[in-house]
């Protein structure tokens, strides 16, 4: 495989194809356009428009013919010594120069002919500079309609006629192209806004069926310099197309693939539809993929950058790659006889991509696991995928012994018990940014013999719960990042002993706070800052036995809680607004004969979203929905996570 840097992109630029061979063989300077127009020999017969003009090329008659099959276009060129315009079945205006105007514009309809220049004046030649498609008297032929196996084939513009590429949808919100569709020098491209405005159409793979699908704007764009890559994210959602599927395995030499784009053909500039070519993998270094075109298929042309490399996995269709370079041999205008391509592959990048949906504002599953004393994190996206495993790097606070979590906004709030005894305190930002660890023993209250910790958000308000010495302490850091010292609870709420788990909720502008201490227990701090007196959970909801872990969140006026047992069962609540409690339900129903170990929930997009940690090293997520009924669980991917994990704490944010 040739070096990918030494193949030209395969990128629309919109100047007309072969035009320096033109130019030399007729004279005829023709520039830039956007593929409605286009000169063709007048021999061919499928013309609309034809000039006649005095040229350098003694074989054409004085003619010059125009291929205008669409019912728009224009095309930027110089034809010197026009004397007549004729049309065929389009209607025309005409940008030309002459001895007494420098600029002129002239109207043709349809199937007409004007005389120009010297035509109407010996002594006054013309120069025709542009033309432009005004009309038709010619019915279109009928749109065709979308084929829905590739609808997430979608059609890039950068800037007004600058640069078209093609793009594949990858999420709601994204799609991934070749980073050379925003830049010749790729390497210059930065995470942020577009360098031009630019736009995706999507679900058309007919761009002449407006009845169908959408042209959106891009807002951002994530580059991959190691890949040649972009991620471009749409600014409203598309929700009725499904996302090309990333293959997680690489490709092989001699696969086939599929490359649907919408890039120039052997016969066509700027073609109007999606086509597809079939291509065999011939080489795969590195980041890249080469591919050739199969026996009878065409090659990559300008336009199809961006496409979408498909081979099938598991008998249906993967990416396997975006297409980026071709030699183009066989192209509309291309003299080169080779043509081979690279695409970059996106198999060993599926990671990033995952990451970068994750940035996307929305409801996500923060989850973060802990395995011995490590942690990590990874977050649930819409349809359910999961961002990969992070590894939070606590070796400088010694490990990890506790950990609780809750969002605020987009933020993911986290505070931990390290080996060195301390409260630490960090923020997982939307871009996928972290915060240093803050050390709240030094910075907020010196809390020693500490052994359990809960978080909740209220508003913008982080609330923390400590259990240090057998006691209960409650703090609140505010939207700003500041503190208030840890207070004890006990001298508000009257004491209770034995206390093994604690878990904090809010509801409304109020905190809910649930421990474990030789049964359940619960109190409230209340807006005005007041707490009430212990209340036995057992007591109004029934005794299910010796309680090892418990977790609770609001949903709507309400909130779960949800406990497990010393023997690894899993029993469910409800406290309602009025302070009534249901009686505890076993959910066999749901997890079925599940043993569980430890359990963790938190509010997500109307849902209570819990985690259940199991006896056999899984990790277990289900909804309980805003109508009650629960879903199917399903398994957090871990993959790579070694040894036991001990428990997950989950957070919702936007």
């Amino acid at each position: 495989m040739p070096a990918g840097d030494l193949v030209p992109a395969a990128v629309e630029t919109f100047g007309h194809p072969g035009a320096a061979r033109i130019l030399a063989d007729r004279g005829i300077t023709v520039a830039r356009g956007d593929g409605g127009i286009t000169l063709t020999e007048c021999a061919y017969g499928n013309y609309q428009i034809k000039l006649g003009a005095v040229t350098s090329d003694p074989s054409d008659g004085d003619t010059v013919c125009f291929s205008a099959p669409r019912a728009d276009g224009y095309l930027a060129l110089t034809v010197p010594g026009a004397y007549r315009i004729n049309t065929y079945g389009r209607s025309v205006r005409a940008s030309l120069s002459t001895n007494d105007r420098p600029v002129e514009s002239i109207d043709v309809a349809a199937n007409a002919t004007k005389g120009i220049g010297e035509s109407l004046d010996p002594n006054n030649t013309s120069v025709i500079l542009e033309l432009s498609i005004t009309g038709t008297s010619v019915a279109p032929p009928a749109p065709q309609p979308t084929d829905p196996a590739l609808a997430f084939a979608a059609k890039l513009n950068v800037g007004p006629g600058n640069r078209a590429c093609t793009s594949t949808l990858v999420d709601r919100y994204w799609v991934l192209t070749a980073a050379s569709c925003f830049a010749d020098d790729p390497s210059s491209l930065q995470e942020g806004a577009a360098p031009e405005w630019t736009t995706v159409t999507i679900g058309r793979t007919d761009l002449t069926n407006t009845a169908v699908g959408a042209v959106i704007d891009v807002d951002r764009i994530v580059p991959r310099a190691d890949h040649s890559l972009v991620m471009a994210r749409l600014a409203s959602p598309i929700d009725n197309i499904a996302p090309a599927v990333l293959a997680t395995t690489p490709p092989v030499i001699g696969e086939s693939v599929r490359i649907p784009g919408y890039g120039r053909t052997a016969t066509t500039w700027v073609p109007s539809t999606l086509h597809t070519t079939a291509h065999t993998v011939t080489a795969v270094a590195g980041a890249d993929l080469g591919t050739a075109p199969a026996i009878g298929a065409v090659p990559l042309c300008n336009g199809d950058a961006g496409a979408p490399v498909l081979g099938i996995r598991n008998g249906s269709p993967q990416l396997l790659g975006i297409a980026s370079r071709s030699w183009q041999g066989g192209c509309l205008g291309e003299s080169e006889t080779r043509n081979d391509a690279v695409s970059s592959r996106t198999d060993d990048v599926a990671g990033w991509v995952q990451q970068v949906r994750s940035t996307t504002p929305g409801w996500k599953t923060q989850a973060l696991v802990r395995s011995g004393t490590g942690l990590s994190q990874t977050a649930r996206l819409a349809g359910g995928s999961w961002t990969p495993l992070q590894d939070i790097q606590v070796a400088s606070i010694g490990g990890v012994k506790a950990v609780s979590t809750t969002g605020i906004d987009s933020d993911t709030h986290i505070v931990v018990l390290g080996g060195d005894g301390h409260l630490h305190h960090t923020v997982r930002h939307l871009t996928g940014s972290w915060d240093h660890f803050g050390d709240l023993n030094s910075g907020v209250t010196d809390l020693g013999g500490i052994t359990q910790v809960s978080v909740s958000s209220i508003g913008a308000d982080l609330h923390v719960v400590v259990l240090a010495d057998g006691q209960l302490f409650h703090s609140i850091r505010d939207a700003d990042g500041r503190w208030t010292p840890f207070g004890p609870v006990f001298s508000a709420t009257g004491p209770l002993t034995g206390i093994t788990a604690v878990a904090a909720a809010s509801s409304g502008p109020d905190l809910q706070l649930a421990v474990i201490a030789n049964g359940v227990y619960h109190t409230a701090r209340y807006a005005d800052g007041n707490w009430g007196t212990w209340g036995s959970v057992d007591a109004v909801a029934g005794n299910v036995g010796t309680v090892t872990s418990l977790a609770m969140s609001r949903q709507g006026s309400d909130m779960n809680l949800v406990v497990v047992t010393n023997t690894g069962a899993l029993f469910h609540t409800v406290r309602h607004q009025d302070a009534s409690w249901q009686p505890f339900s076993p959910l066999t129903g749901v997890f079925g004969q599940t043993t569980a170990t430890s359990v963790s929930s938190a509010p997500v997009d109307g849902d209570t979203q819990i985690a259940v940690t199991t006896t056999d090293n899984r990790v277990l997520l289900v909804s309980r929905h805003a109508d009650t009924t629960w879903s199917t669980p399903q398994p957090v991917d871990l993959p790579g996570l070694t040894g036991n994990h001990i428990g997950t704490a989950v957070a919702g944010t936007l």
